[in-house]
């Protein structure tokens, strides 16, 4: 198949760095491997996004040379896609509703493991929907961190698909998407490698491809905390661009195109994209910004 990545941001705040490393790789891999590059705003949890947050990541991407390749994709249109995904599970009896709240299993000290509800219905609340995950092991290689393998069930638990509160999960609209747009490698941040079972476990009871991952390292201060919007990392500077993608590119231990002109750069990146020497690597500190 054709290769196709993506960079898939949340509107949580604008572009930071940790997110900028992650978009610069996966754009770098993709143009190293003659394919195409996509973008997917992940908008599926209104209570968290930051308004005027997708606009500014957009515009900063572009800024940097960073254009997808077909327009960006919103998983807050895609509710039917998720809902029919979902329709499959429970009609393979692999999704059941759940009543149980958070509080519920941490009060309890425990995952819930059941593949049902422990709790009784409560009037007038919707109840979650939760996959009933199996007693397997799911095993990958990583294409930079290795051999992976996590039991789903032991580790996780039978994890929420659709919360009572009507959002659809994290894991269920990145599992559908990424078949939906064709997607055949996944090039993220070592934060999400826990989530990487538990989607290959859902597009196997889906009957979905399952991509190629790369897992890169998280970006850190020199006290060790991860750069995130969470944490109130700062955007990077897109009125920068070369400065800006020279300080992702040396945290990616790639050398720095000498060159004035944006597009040669990248250019120049993309054909010597080369990060083994990165392998079982988590996390890097972050040169400070000049």
């Amino acid at each position: 198949m054709p290769y196709r990545g993506r960079f898939a941001p949340s509107p949580t705040g604008e572009l930071h760095f940790g997110s900028l490393v992650a978009a610069l790789a996966s754009w770098l891999r993709a143009r190293q491997q003659r394919g195409q590059w996509l973008l997917r705003v992940e908008d599926i949890d209104p209570p968290r996004e930051v308004a005027g947050s997708t606009r500014a990541i957009l515009a900063a991407l572009e800024q940097l040379g960073l254009v997808s390749d077909e327009p960006p994709s919103f998983q807050s249109r895609r509710g039917e896609a998720y809902a029919a995904a979902l329709e499959v599970l429970r009609t393979g009896d692999h999704a059941f509703p759940c009543w149980c709240s958070r509080a519920d299993l941490e009060n309890a000290g425990v995952l819930h493991r059941d593949g049902r509800c422990v709790s009784p219905p409560r009037d007038g609340r919707e109840p979650a929907w939760r996959l009933r995950v199996p007693d397997r092991e799911i095993r990958f290689d990583d294409g930079l961190q290795g051999p992976q393998a996590q039991n789903v069930r032991e580790a996780v638990g039978d994890f929420v698909l659709k919360r009572a509160d009507g959002l659809w999960s994290y894991q269920l609209a990145c599992v559908v998407d990424d078949a939906f747009q064709g997607i055949t490698e996944v090039v993220r941040g070592c934060d999400l490698l826990d989530s990487t079972p538990r989607q290959i476990l859902l597009q196997r009871l889906l009957g979905l491809p399952t991509p190629a991952y790369i897992h890169l390292p998280l970006a850190v201060d020199a006290e060790g905390r991860k750069l995130s919007k969470s944490g109130d990392a700062p955007p990077v500077d897109a009125h920068e661009p070369h400065a800006t993608l020279a300080r992702a590119l040396r945290f990616l231990e790639q050398d720095v195109p000498h060159s004035h002109d944006l597009v040669a750069m990248l250019r120049t990146a993309a054909a010597r994209f080369d990060i083994s020497g990165l392998h079982g690597v988590t996390t890097r500190v972050v040169e400070p910004a000049t």
